[in-house]
């Protein structure tokens, strides 16, 4: 038996509850994996599925969570044994698959990263999907020719939405690197927040958020990583130096672009998205080192924040309303 929480659709409503449940429950792979989890972390789009909002679930009854930390339990894959300790992040894990919000997992091995020399459980809930996106994006614009040394003469590096949990991360590791940091919030309580991460420039989203028909606008970043879209990645993009890069991590604010071809053939800027949940294993892999290497744990540990299985479901009404910030660690054991 493990205790869960598990989502079921009547009706065609969505409810959740915490529930005991037998092991012969979990679903069963190839070279499958039986973990006991020890922690989760709350993501937007863990808000959405717990809510019943989209198409992210394929099928009910449903254990979500789509991140999670622990120990090995059983395993048929031949690259992990009992007592190893795991993370699993992406391959659509909480949505495909049962995920983390429960006492135990199972997934496919080739899902799974050894939990990185170093870091705890809990700091890798704490980092989880957003910290890892975070770092691809940080990795990609390095790919790109964007250096610290660039930040100082054409202008920050602009990360938007920045009180989130890709944004937080961002912030904090740009700022451990040596970049100089601008980040852009619509919440004016998280300005000290984020200062204290090591933004150096505040933009107001709303500065953001205004329709612009100009493609091209004065040059303010040197580059940007974008987690809302929309009209706010138009802004960017028509502000960003000439050779710059912006990643593009998440769509909060739509996935609608009202540009033109101007930044791309007279700036000559790169869009680049980012997909954390379908990235080649290698490059998994060398994310999570970079994130061990480069980020200051104290500053993870200032942003991370603990609750139980008992508190999600209040707490994934709260992130949809922007009222979460920083990194939200769930203790599946509590």
């Amino acid at each position: 038996m493990f205790k869960a929480i598990l989502l079921e659709e009547v009706g065609g409503k969505v409810t959740a509850a915490i529930r005991e449940l037998e092991d012969n429950r979990l679903p069963d792979f190839e070279n499958a994996v039986t973990v006991a989890v020890e922690y989760s972390t709350l993501n937007y789009k863990d808000g959405m599925i717990l809510n019943g909002i989209g198409r992210l679930v394929r099928g009910y009854p449903h254990v979500p969570g789509v991140d999670f930390a622990g120990t090995v339990e059983t395993s048929d894959h031949p690259d992990y044994r009992p007592g190893d300790r795991v993370v699993s992040t992406g391959w659509r894990v909480g949505e495909m698959s049962w995920g983390g919000y429960g006492e135990k997992a199972r997934v496919k091995g080739d899902w799974l990263v050894p939990l990185p020399e170093g870091l705890t459980a809990k700091r890798a809930m704490a980092l989880g999907t957003a910290g890892l996106t975070a770092m691809m994006a940080v990795m990609v614009l390095e790919e790109h020719g964007v250096t610290p040394e660039r930040s100082a003469q054409d202008g920050p590096v602009l990360v938007t939405g920045a009180a989130g949990g890709v944004g937080s991360v961002a912030v904090a590791l740009l700022d451990a690197l040596g970049y100089k940091v601008a980040a852009s919030t619509g919440r004016p309580e998280t300005h000290d927040y984020l200062r204290g991460l090591g933004a150096s420039v505040i933009v107001e989203r709303a500065e953001l958020a205004e329709v612009s028909k100009r493609p091209l606008a004065p040059v303010r970043w040197t580059a940007g990583i974008d987690s809302v879209g929309g009209t706010t990645l138009a802004h960017v993009l028509a502000e960003t130096a000439p050779g710059g890069s912006i990643a593009a991590v998440g769509l909060a604010g739509g996935s609608n672009l009202e540009t033109t071809v101007l930044p791309f053939l007279l700036r000559g800027v790169n869009l680049l998205g980012i997909d954390s949940v379908m990235c080649p294993q290698a490059r998994r892999v060398a994310a999570w080192a970079r994130l061990v290497k480069d980020l200051p744990m104290e500053k993870l540990d200032a942003v991370t924040e603990t609750a139980g299985l008992g508190d999600l479901l209040t707490l994934g009404k709260e992130i949809l309303k922007g009222q979460v910030r920083g990194r939200l660690v769930i203790d599946v054991r509590a």
